[in-house]
């Protein structure tokens, strides 16, 4: 049975409300037949309302044993519940104030029904995306030329981009900007990384050939290349190469490539330490000045976030730490750094948690959060603020 305007205006009397204070219309509600409890409210900043509205999706990513995210085209959102203490209710066609002000109303009952109700929401927030599993994964396969028994075994898994996206908590950009870094490339339709020590044997015939020809690292030829070392490998991974060490480039109509001192370094340093425990410091300066093409010089400064030098030792030592096999979460993070190493200098820890920065998070937010700081011998050095088991 319908209210009429005449019990409305009774029930204002007795709530002791000034109906001329009021707008002239009144929503009367009643719960539908249909209403339920089990509808989901998501909260949603402008520019992803701007991308839904626009015919784009929103994606939620993870599997039953992690923590949900939303990605976008190019971000990723950690999902949050937030209470309410409000019933929140759902009203098709509901006209708010602002809306009933325009609108000519005399005195009008809106009879309204409630298609459903709930007492939370989720909401948003910005996080980093969570890309470690997809190194795990494409590590699980790598990829060590044509040749390899591996290839010659179906039972290996390999991933599709489909497959990258169903399993890795990240949007499909920050998985694709992910894959370049990692130096993956799509063999047969499948994201592969190449195995180490076949890069680097791509790589020795690449600064070979450049050697042999006299030609300048900055002008590398590319059909040349794939004319010269097709015979020895497949031309697409020797073009993969060129990409990995060097930038492209098109002159005259002829393709090019910049090959790049630091990257070529880089890899020749780990090459050397992947199979040290720890190496002397001098001695590894030595050797690597040696193991590198003519005309490059090393510097410790290529090795950031690759290798650490640890200076307290006497001799001097270097040895392995690549940033992109620490933990993903910051605590994790720090923790494993400081089980390492008691004390650092903001110098040597801030290649360790430059990717933890995001928009508005800095290496001196992030120490001052999980770490200490103290003076040793006039320089500023950092320790764990939690106990280190």
């Amino acid at each position: 049975m319908e209210r009429t305007r005449a019990e409305v205006d009774a029930t204002l009397q007795t709530a002791k409300l000034d109906a001329a204070e009021l707008l002239p219309a009144a929503h009367c509600l009643r719960f539908g037949p249909a209403a339920a409890g089990d509808v989901c409210l998501l909260e949603l900043e402008p520019a992803l309302c701007a991308q839904l509205r626009a015919g784009r999706s929103l994606v939620i990513r993870g599997d039953k044993d992690e923590q949900a995210v939303l990605c976008s085209e190019d971000k990723t959102y950690d999902l949050k519940v937030a209470d309410t203490s409000n019933m929140l209710l759902f009203i098709p066609g509901c006209k708010i104030p602002e809306q009933l002000k325009m609108e000519e109303t005399h005195c009008n009952i809106i009879h309204t029904e409630i298609f459903g109700f709930t007492n939370n929401y989720w909401e948003l927030r910005r996080c980093r995306p969570k890309l470690k599993k997809l190194k795990k994964l494409l590590m699980e396969n790598t990829y060590e030329g044509p040749d390899s028994e591996k290839e010659k075994d179906s039972s290996h898994l390999k991933y599709t981009t489909e497959d990258l996206l169903d399993q890795i908590q990240a949007s499909e950009e920050e998985i694709m900007t992910q894959l370049r870094v990692l130096n993956a490339c799509e063999i047969g339709g499948y994201w592969r990384i190449l195995e180490f020590d076949y890069e680097m044997k791509l790589l020795n015939h690449i600064t070979q050939l450049v050697d042999s020809e006299s030609w300048s690292f900055s002008k590398v030829p590319l059909n040349t290349c794939l004319q010269e070392l097709g015979p020895l490998e497949p031309e697409e991974m020797i073009e993969h190469c060129l990409k990995c060490y060097g930038k492209k480039y098109t002159e005259e109509g002829e393709v090019y490539f910049e090959l790049s001192a630091d990257k070529i370094c880089r890899a020749t340093a780990q090459m050397l330490l992947q199979n040290a425990v720890k190496f002397n410091l001098a001695e590894f300066h030595e050797v690597w000045q040696q193991s590198v093409p003519e005309g490059m010089t090393t510097r410790l400064d290529q090795l950031k976030g690759l290798a650490l030098v640890d200076r307290q030792s006497r001799p001097e030592i270097i040895f392995l730490l690549k940033a992109e096999d620490l933990p993903e979460g910051d605590q994790e993070r720090f923790s494993s750094l400081f089980s390492l190493r008691e004390k650092w200098t903001e110098e040597d820890i801030a290649p360790y948690i430059q990717d933890l920065c995001g928009e508005k998070l800095t290496i001196g937010a992030l120490l001052t959060k999980y770490a200490r700081s103290s003076m040793q011998n006039g320089v500023k050095v950092y320790n764990s603020r939690r106990p280190i088991s």
